[in-house]
């Protein structure tokens, strides 16, 4: 019998230790989303950013594919803004609260010739 005792014992604090760790992992989950969404939404606004000074440097400010970075980058902000309720801004290097972007606050880049 002594044997069986122990044995039981030995399943409790198995059980112990796997739910300990199951929870844990689960807290550590959750609990990191928010900071994800709001890294994934920086990441993703910093990279349309990057996209549309990339376009107007090689191809102008009016071009084609300045256009369509221009668009890519206000469908980041509106993702941002729609999924957190604020918007990263690249070239203040900081979070904004408001949904106030300018679609032309590149516009200083025309004054620039970049060829």
């Amino acid at each position: 019998m002594r044997h069986r005792s122990n044995l039981r014992g030995s399943l409790a604090s198995w059980k112990a230790i796997v739910g300990t760790g199951l929870l844990a992992g689960g807290l550590a989950l959750f609990g990191a989303t928010p900071r994800a969404k709001a890294d994934d939404c920086q990441e993703r606004i910093i990279k349309a950013d990057h996209r549309l000074h990339e376009a107007i440097k090689h191809h102008g400010y009016e071009s084609k594919q300045a256009q369509h970075a221009r668009h890519e980058l206000r469908e980041a902000r509106t993702y941002c803004w729609e999924h957190g309720h604020r918007w990263w801004d690249v070239e203040g290097s900081r979070w904004h609260t408001d949904r106030g972007w300018d679609d032309h606050d590149h516009d200083h880049d025309r004054d620039y010739d970049h060829r």
